[in-house]
């Protein structure tokens, strides 16, 4: 796994040991940022259930002004903290180490996001609760992502306030775009 584009280009980084994380590919990821590379340039990331932080150093990497990563691993947090530091890009990042719903629930309503990506642990059902969450604290405009199994429901988006721009799917999983309505 490495940083595809941007300040940090080619860099590898590293990853949790075992199962817990399941990193996003490469191609995955590049195809990814091809979609958002008019929307990262100047954005405040929010890298939610971050696992290695990837999203957000790409983000960062490819001209992002700030990411806040939220994981509650211990190993995550310190494979985030050592990428970061690997890729020189530590000093516009925020590690919040602490479970999604806890740190959005303390969230400073100065630091809006542009942009958040989430992809949290297949099967436990926790979308509905972050987006929810999450209605109050995005920036106008904002676009929301998620990467999810194929099988996955969102129409219940629509009752939250959000409305699904954008749905690409790969071999096997999706990323789901939302934006306010």
């Amino acid at each position: 796994m490495r940083v595809i584009a941007g300040s940090a280009r080619r860099l590898q980084l590293l990853t949790p040991r075992g199962l817990k994380t399941r990193p996003t590919q490469d191609r995955v990821k590049e195809t990814l940022f091809n979609i958002l590379q008019n929307e990262v340039e100047g954005a405040y990331f929010l890298d939610l259930f971050a696992g290695s932080g990837q999203m957000g150093i790409e983000a960062l990497s490819r001209g992002a002004r700030a990411a806040s990563f939220v994981d509650q691993g211990r190993e995550a947090i310190a494979c985030i903290q050592e990428n970061l530091r690997r890729c020189h890009l530590e000093k516009r990042a925020k590690v919040i180490a602490s479970d999604v719903s806890s740190a959005l629930a303390l969230w400073d309503r100065q630091d809006l996001p542009d942009l958040v990506f989430m992809d949290p642990p297949y099967g436990q059902d926790f979308e509905e609760g972050v987006l929810r969450q999450l209605r109050d604290l995005l920036r106008a405009n904002a676009i929301v992502i998620i990467e999810s199994p194929l099988n996955s429901d969102f129409s219940y988006a629509e009752s939250l306030g959000y409305q699904i721009d954008r749905i690409k799917r790969y071999k096997t999983n999706q990323h789901v775009f939302l934006s306010l309505e």
